[in-house]
């Protein structure tokens, strides 16, 4: 497996497609152009939504994770 470091256009659009879904306004959502390991979900102390995307899981693994991570963390 290759570790990436940065993360996509493609892959910002996927996870922006999921947080729609969710119901979630784009202006709180905030993803980094770096991925990290481990990838992470978290509310920031603004109230917006910060997803890191993991540099270490294939990322259609890390996406099909993503949508209870965020409701978890969202509250939803």
């Amino acid at each position: 497996m290759t570790k990436q470091t940065a993360v996509s256009f493609e892959q910002i659009s996927r996870v922006l497609e999921l947080t729609d879904r969710l119901e979630i306004s784009r202006e709180w959502v905030e993803i980094p152009l770096s991925s990290a390991n481990p990838g992470t979900v978290k509310k920031l102390p603004n109230g917006k939504l910060e997803i890191v995307v993991d540099s270490e899981v294939l990322f259609e693994d890390w996406l099909q994770s993503l949508e209870n991570k965020i409701k978890a963390v969202m509250d939803l």
